[in-house]
């Protein structure tokens, strides 16, 4: 087959939603329209009439193969990205973390191991500081060179990930000499570590207490603490997971006077509440993430960043750590269980049922929070992100009128729980696209293997 034509579609892009057929070629887009009068030969077409083709997702916060807080990430980078395929992500940019006593080239190195011959999706890294060594800022230029144009820092879990503001102060201006750009994760670490060891000394060891141990404040007064040190290093400044109101006023502000901050939020704070921190025995551990989850009046805020442009991606933050897992590290203490929890395949279909269909955003802005966007912002668009001529041929057949159900039971994740378990949403992803080669039909991956490319980054 030297063609493959999907017809008769309504294609959407984040300026505008068209009835279009689209051609594709070696694996790259090569028209957008009606091309019904084109004599071709050698061609695969494929009906479809009542379906919306949508850009492939790009997901830029992902943890596949990571260790962490005692343990490694359940998902790895075979399981992680056929999760991601099969949920309408085609693209994702994986955190590369420096590991104890290690050099950052040689952590960059070790990671990127973990991922060749094992991906099935197109991938890039950030390049995770945990250390500041003498002479690590030199590696950054060689870092940039490699691809990976982007860093980030932790302004909590002091003892193993957390840098202190003299530190971050210095890779934000030796990131922002060599071109590169720093994703902040925003807590006031230091803080939360004295009321998490009040709430163990009073004996609430219970997973409820992390959410207490976190309050909202925690993380407002870091974003705007690092907003200040990032503008004293003149450097642009990206905040991951966002997850409060008084984060997206410190945010909506700084952009206000024209300074280079962004922010992400991720599909479980715009979408769970809470009231999960209530539940009984360990359950409520699934939802033990950093930062935890908040109340309504936060998730609001986050819709209406979204719609205003405050806040311009929506990422999975995909750090899988199974139930048991979290049990064994942390069943007598909080502090101990594994932060995180998966996402990386249902992001896609939750945001297109939770924001499109429930007219809190529309389709073009779904489209650009889950795929344009992230491309823009970490330096992969129009490669990804788009469906126009040139562009890799990522492409998700949607069925509007389908529905999804969400279970644990069915997920491709390698984790036991899901906290959309028994959710049916408004929505349905028939078949999945990238780079022109159909990976996943029915949510089932049926591509072949290994065939992610490393994805050299552009700088902003």
């Amino acid at each position: 087959m030297t063609y493959l034509m999907l017809t008769g579609g309504r294609v959407v892009n984040t300026g505008g939603t068209v009835d279009a057929d689209v051609l594709v070629r070696d694996g790259k887009i090569e028209a957008v329209g009606n091309l019904s009068g084109l004599t071709l030969t050698d061609v695969e077409r494929v009906d479809c009439t009542g379906r919306l083709l949508l850009p492939g997702g790009v997901d830029v916060h992902t943890h596949l193969d990571s260790p962490m807080m005692g343990t490694t990430t359940s998902d790895d980078f075979a399981t992680g990205t056929r999760a991601a395929a099969c949920g309408g992500t085609t693209t994702l940019v994986d955190f590369a973390m420096q590991a104890p006593g290690e050099k950052l080239l040689q952590s960059l190195e070790n990671h990127r191991a973990k991922a060749q011959g094992k991906a099935v999706i197109d991938y890039g890294f950030h390049m995770c500081v945990t250390d500041l060594y003498e002479g690590a800022t030199d590696e950054f230029a060689e870092i940039m060179q490699s691809g990976v144009t982007s860093f980030k820092v932790f302004m909590a879990y002091r003892g193993s990930l957390m840098l202190h503001d003299g530190a971050l102060f210095e890779v934000l201006r030796s990131s922002s000499a060599v071109g590169g750009q720093v994703c902040v994760h925003a807590e006031n670490g230091d803080v939360i570590d004295r009321l998490a060891a009040d709430l163990v000394a009073a004996g609430r060891t219970g997973p409820g207490s992390h959410e207490v141990s976190r309050p909202p404040s925690t993380e407002v007064e870091a974003v705007r603490r690092a907003i200040q040190i990032a503008r004293m290093a003149d450097s642009p400044l990206y905040f991951v997971h966002l997850s409060t109101e008084g984060a997206v006023e410190a945010v909506a502000e700084a952009r206000a006077k024209d300074w280079a901050v962004a922010g992400e939020t991720c599909t479980h704070y715009l979408t769970l509440d809470r009231s999960l921190y209530d539940a009984p025995g360990f359950e409520s551990a699934k939802v033990v993430l950093t930062p935890p989850l908040r109340t309504k009046e936060h998730r609001d805020a986050l819709w209406r960043g979204l719609r205003a442009g405050t806040l311009g991606v929506v990422s999975s933050d995909h750090c899988p750590f199974c139930l048991e897992e979290k049990r064994r590290l942390g069943e007598n203490d909080f502090r101990a269980i594994p932060n995180g929890g998966p996402g990386v395949e249902h992001r896609f279909i939750v945001m297109y049922a939770e924001g499109v269909q429930k007219g809190r955003i529309s389709l073009e802005k779904f489209v650009d929070l889950i795929a344009t966007a992230p491309a823009r912002q970490f330096g992969l668009f129009p490669s990804k992100g788009a469906i126009v001529s040139g562009a890799d041929a990522d492409i998700v057949i949607l069925d509007p009128n389908g529905t999804t159900t969400i279970s644990a039971q069915t997920q491709n994740q390698r984790m036991d729980y899901t906290p959309y378990e028994g959710w049916t949403l408004p929505g349905a992803i028939d078949a999945v696209y990238a780079r022109g080669e159909l990976v996943a039909r029915g949510g089932k991956y049926i591509g072949s293997e290994g065939r992610g490319r490393f994805l050299a980054r552009s700088t902003l």
